[in-house]
């Protein structure tokens, strides 16, 4: 139920095309993955989400655990069923969202104990149980569950939280055994090269489907995420995918894929998007403010998606300004078009032996915040 084929590498960098086929349709990579983390992509229906290209999203597995329930969810046939989503479907593990609860839970060699943050209610999850909630959620990519450690932290800690995730791997795989989903291993290791090559080793004799890089995006400079990727990713085996987790922006899928990733995930296209900021060729542009009151371009004169095409930078203002729900509506269709766009642009230029040119004309016009 799950296939991954190496379709062309970059000569130059570590880019490359690849193909990932499961039961519900074929992902083509480099991709961006819109975030559903309560079954739903925010603002944007299951229909328009595929007028705009997107081949895979991801669900959160903690949130959904809490409300409505993966066993509601399960009676309902699965995510799929529930949300009337019929291409392939990621999960995460839980374990972002666990730890970053902070002073809310206690980390156990047997799992973690936690109060919800919506009742204070007394919870517990363990590799176990999260791949127990994920097989009810029935999603085609399962994360392994994992310790996601802050930044900063001392090495030592690091180490120790590693090693944990690793046991966890092993936990994790077990539960799964026999499961048709595919289940990916988690690389932790904060920023130190030695704690994440100790991480590629021994995930990867686990021989897991695919393999994630996590505990990026907790805090640290972006010169850190892409120092992460330059000495981990040659190391990860070329024969499965890699996936960078919570990472989305233009500018971090452009250097994820010149080190090598295929598959990202963030919030920022929908968040940004709920308040009035939106992704042009230029950089970002936050259409809420007075200066474009008057202005009847669409929100990106290079972007031909169903919003460019019909609607002006004063309108969508003016749907914000007055708290109308299809402003945000707008803004997020763009915002994750634009994403989606980007990644087939990306695409593309490696087919074509340009990727380092499209990476440099990129930059010459986008305005980095």
């Amino acid at each position: 139920m799950f296939d991954f084929e190496l379709l062309k590498e970059s000569k130059k960098t570590e880019a490359r095309l690849t193909k990932i086929t499961t039961s519900h349709g074929s992902i083509e990579t480099p991709i961006f993955m819109p975030v559903g983390t309560q079954a739903t992509v925010k603002a944007m229906s299951s229909r328009e989400l595929k007028e705009i290209n997107s081949q895979i999203i991801l669900a959160n597995t903690y949130h959904l655990y809490l409300r409505p329930g993966d066993e509601l969810i399960k009676k309902a046939g699965g995510l799929h069923d529930f949300m009337s989503w019929d291409l392939p479907i990621l999960t995460d593990s839980g374990g972002f969202q666990v730890f970053s609860l902070s002073d809310m839970r206690e980390i156990k060699e047997e799992g973690v104990y936690f109060r919800s943050h919506l009742d204070g209610s007394k919870h517990f999850i363990s590799p176990e149980k999260s791949m127990q909630i994920q097989k009810n959620l029935g999603s085609d990519i399962v994360m392994a569950f994992d310790e996601c450690p802050p930044y900063p932290a001392e090495k030592s800690y690091v180490e120790k939280s590693l090693n944990r995730t690793l046991r966890w791997a092993e936990r994790s795989k077990k539960e799964m055994e026999n499961s048709e989903q595919a289940l990916f291993g988690i690389i932790q290791g904060g920023v130190y090269p030695e704690l994440r090559k100790k991480s590629v080793k021994e995930m990867t004799k686990l021989n897991f489907p695919g393999y994630s890089i996590g505990g990026v995006s907790v805090g640290e400079p972006k010169e850190e995420i892409y120092k992460i990727l330059d000495y981990t990713t040659p190391i990860m085996p070329k024969d499965k995918p890699r996936y960078l987790m919570g990472v989305g922006t233009p500018e971090d899928l452009l250097e994820g894929v010149y080190y090598g990733i295929d598959m990202f995930d963030c919030v920022m296209p929908t968040r940004i998007a709920r308040h009035g900021q939106v992704f042009t060729a230029e950089g970002r542009l936050t259409v809420r403010n007075a200066t474009y009151a008057e202005d009847f371009n669409p929100l990106d004169p290079d972007c031909d998606c169903y919003v460019c095409q019909n609607y002006s930078r004063a309108y969508i203002r003016h749907l914000i300004k007055r708290n109308e729900i299809l402003g945000v509506r707008l803004t997020s269709y763009h915002n994750l078009y634009f994403m989606l766009k980007f990644s087939e642009k990306i695409r593309k230029a490696i087919k074509e032996d340009s990727f380092l040119d499209f990476r440099e004309e990129f930059y010459q016009k986008y305005k980095l915040k």
